[in-house]
């Protein structure tokens, strides 16, 4: 058996994760402006929160936000590889993770408008 353990497979882990996030950077520009806003709006999160807990909660937002878009963007690339023509199934599966993102948006804006204003 070859299997990979330990330290070994942490490190690819790691490498995998980082090409992951290169991709997205490169190629999603929603991403790209999704981690510009957490650049701004994780510092303003450590002034606004009054307490640990609201602080998670802001940052954690953001982060869901993040999480989202990359699954989004796993979603449209595995889907536009299969076929770029136009099926029913496939742009269910696009609209489904689009509608994703929107709800982690939603749900962010939520947070920041009750604990920051």
């Amino acid at each position: 058996m070859n299997q990979k353990t330990g330290l070994t497979r942490l490190l690819k882990a790691f490498g995998y994760s980082m090409a992951g996030l290169k991709a997205a950077w490169l190629n999603e520009a929603a991403f790209r402006q999704e981690v510009l806003l957490c650049l701004v709006l994780i510092p303003l999160a450590f002034w606004l929160g009054e307490n640990d807990i609201e602080r998670v909660l802001l940052i954690s937002s953001l982060f869901l936000v993040l999480v989202t878009e990359l699954l989004n963007s796993a979603i449209e690339a595995v889907a536009d590889r299969i076929s770029q023509e136009q099926h029913p199934l496939i742009k269910q599966a696009k609209d489904v993770g689009s509608a994703a993102v929107f709800i982690a948006l939603c749900y962010s804006v939520v947070v920041w408008a009750l604990l920051a204003f």
